[in-house]
């Protein structure tokens, strides 16, 4: 942490990682040989100590060096590319474009969208369409990012185009004068001089935070496979199989991140229906079975959910996966509910702690679910997953109203 050696630019690196490694191998040199002699009054042998912390150091450079490897990896599959229109062509897109050359490894420039009489000159990216064919530009590219570079006179055009790019899950920023956005929920970001602007804070943009809860995804997921879902399912299926013939594991259709859909995985506790794509379940739904009304008002039904976790459908914690039916429909009804979608669905979440689970019988219902879900987008943290975790296991085991 002291030599910021964990930052994306010295992991891939070389000759950064080892200058790092040094700086920091230096410093705990140091604060040993301090510690040794005002703690133990003593000072160890010098070639003892040496060799202990050359070994140490070996161990860390093997270390950052795994990392390397693992970031390489993930550039090469794209797993973090991000595709970037640039919106106005001007002195400051063109400076802004240099600083993404130099400073990014992991965004690709795809263009620029620009009414023709903006335009005097060659650019070295080439022109895809006019400020009015933006989204257009972006879904036949497949762009991920947009950054606005539009002048101050242009902020009700710049509002709308940020909530279409919410509507098709696009990444909005903004490179404006700072005064004219910073009344918002934003969070700023530097490219060396050049300041941008995200409309939502998003910790898991960072790689970083992204393989941490990545990692605590499969460690959970596995501990739950092994110690409850290995004999959990074929319980559960007998008592499915004897009551109603048919499948065991139900599959539907949800959105997922990126509203790209999925097929998440729960335990059959209906009957097998023709509405189950598009009607949400109800209190005495008839078409709940016996089994099915306990593992609902337990929660079992949900646990083959982790198997998506381990395919990376899901995460253990995030805004709940809606119907595609109910996305269509709720996406044009409320504002910034796409947000949602930039992140994993889960299994629980901030929302679900709170009570709005199951059944939303009004419009008001899904926006303080959807102000929930936005909040925790916008303030990610492991400790708040494992919160949320401990939350969900009391709520179930005490009981929940809106279980259905």
């Amino acid at each position: 942490m002291v030599c910021n050696i964990y930052d994306e630019k010295y992991i891939l690196s070389p000759a950064s990682r080892l200058n790092c490694s040094g700086k920091s191998w230096v410093v705990f040199f140091l604060f040993f040989s301090l510690i040794s002699v005002y703690f133990f009054r003593q000072a160890w042998p010098l070639p003892a100590i040496l060799a202990a912390l050359l070994l140490l150091h070996l161990v860390l450079f093997a270390g950052r060096l795994a990392s390397g490897i693992v970031f390489n990896f993930y550039r090469s599959k794209h797993f973090h590319a991000h595709k970037i229109l640039i919106v106005g062509y001007n002195e400051l897109s063109v400076q802004l474009v240099t600083r993404l050359e130099a400073d990014n490894i992991n965004k690709k420039i795809v263009g620029y969208c620009e009414d023709e009489s903006g335009v005097h000159e060659l650019s070295r990216y080439p022109i895809l369409g006019n400020r009015h064919h933006v989204m257009e530009v972006c879904m036949q590219y497949g762009i991920t990012e947009i950054y606005a570079t539009v002048t101050p006179d242009n902020t009700a055009y710049v509002e709308a185009l940020a909530r279409q790019a919410e509507q098709h899950c696009v990444r909005f920023k903004i490179v404006p004068n700072m005064g004219v956005y910073m009344n918002k929920h934003t969070e700023v970001q530097y490219l060396q001089e050049i300041p941008v602007i995200s409309l939502q804070k998003e910790p898991l943009q960072h790689v970083n935070n992204r393989i941490i809860k990545r990692l605590f995804d499969i460690v959970f997921s596995l501990l739950v496979l092994i110690m409850v879902i290995s004999w959990l399912i074929p319980l559960v299926a007998v008592f499915i199989w004897l009551e109603t013939r048919g499948k065991i594991i139900f599959l539907q259709k949800r959105s997922g991140a990126n509203n790209i859909p999925f097929h998440i995985r729960k335990f059959r506790s209906m009957h097998v229906n023709d509405g189950s794509d598009h009607i949400q379940a109800q209190k005495n739904d008839e078409r709940i079975t016996r089994i099915g009304r306990l593992l609902r008002s337990t929660s079992l039904d949900e646990f083959p959910q982790f198997l998506n976790v381990l395919r990376g459908d899901m995460s253990i914690v995030g805004p709940r996966p809606h119907m595609l039916k109910h996305t269509d429909e709720y996406s044009q009804l409320i504002e910034k509910y796409m947000v949602r979608q930039f992140i994993k669905p889960g299994i629980t979440g901030w929302a679900q702690v709170h009570g709005y689970r199951g059944e939303t019988k009004n419009i008001r219902q899904m926006q303080k679910r959807i102000e929930y879900d936005i909040w925790y987008v916008e303030n990610w943290s492991l400790k708040t997953d494992v919160n949320i975790i401990c939350k969900t296991v009391y709520n179930v085991l005490k009981g929940e109203e809106n279980a259905c």
